[in-house]
């Protein structure tokens, strides 16, 4: 379980992911954004996650695809500062800003600080 990112912590509602955009907060640290909805989910679940990536900046799916994977892998790594440490049940999306294929090894430490000052923010 430590490690983990199961099927029932996918972010897959389509009602859930535009009211995400719609009445969502966000923070971000470059190069990723996060924005989360204190929500209703299943009783088991803390916290549901999505991931996207600008169609915009990246034409190819390849490479919009390989960021995404990036980007599930640092957040599965790092979830326990989220889950440790938060009340409530949130719906997540990180979206990637930038403009050039990132490394892991930039990727992932991003990730940790943009799970800690969520932390950090007032959740309700």
């Amino acid at each position: 379980m430590a490690f983990s990112y199961p099927k029932k912590e996918k972010l897959k509602s389509k009602k859930l992911i535009e009211k995400l955009f719609s009445e969502g907060k966000s923070v971000s640290i470059y190069p990723i954004k996060l924005i989360y909805l204190p929500t209703m989910l299943p009783e088991e679940v803390k916290v549901q996650c999505g991931v996207a990536v600008a169609k915009k900046n990246f034409k190819s799916a390849v490479q919009r695809n390989r960021i995404k994977r990036l980007l599930r892998e640092a957040y599965r790594l790092n979830k326990a500062v989220v889950f440790n440490n938060t009340k409530g049940k949130f719906a997540f999306l990180f979206l990637y800003l930038g403009k050039e294929i990132p490394s892991f090894k930039g990727l992932e430490p991003k990730m940790k600080l943009l799970l800690e000052k969520f932390n950090t923010l007032p959740h309700e």
